[in-house]
């Protein structure tokens, strides 16, 4: 597996659904757990710990509201780790990417915009295709057809 997506919540699987259809597109292997830094925390740090034993190479965390998940992950490893927050609450997401983006020095989550699981992708995408050519050949691709796409309108 090279990318682990974790998520807090059940919930949150409808948005970050968008990041698995562009792995999935790309031919990226990926997994996908609920887990939550509050009410499982020791679940947490084990699934970041078997996803790097298992060659894990990039993490994406969604979480919602106090939205603490990309900061465990990344207490937790070295590997690149980007935070989606999540739309919910009274707050509508802003409360997460608060959460998400003010990381203290040392602990660096690159964080995307409020439900913004496609960007989470392809920013994985560009960060594995450092090291894959065929994964740099087809963003090449896409950013081409979109390019193409606005031209041609």
């Amino acid at each position: 597996m090279q990318v682990l997506i974790l998520i807090g919540s059940a919930s949150d699987r409808a948005v970050m659904a968008k990041a698995e259809q562009e792995l999935a597109a790309f031919g990226v292997d990926y997994d996908c757990k609920i887990r939550s830094a509050h009410r499982t925390p020791a679940d947490t740090v084990a699934a970041v710990t078997e996803a790097e034993a298992g060659g894990c190479q990039v993490f994406i965390c969604a979480a919602g509201m106090a939205a603490h998940l990309a900061g465990v992950v990344a207490a937790h490893t070295t590997k690149p780790v980007i935070g989606v927050p999540i739309a919910s609450g009274a707050l509508r997401g802003t409360d997460a990417l608060y959460s998400t983006v003010m990381m203290p020095p040392g602990m660096p989550v690159a964080t995307v915009a409020i439900d913004g699981a496609k960007n989470a992708a392809l920013l994985a995408l560009q960060i594995l295709a450092l090291h894959d050519d065929r994964i740099a050949d087809q963003l090449r691709a896409a950013r081409k057809a979109a390019a193409d796409a606005v031209l041609a309108s």
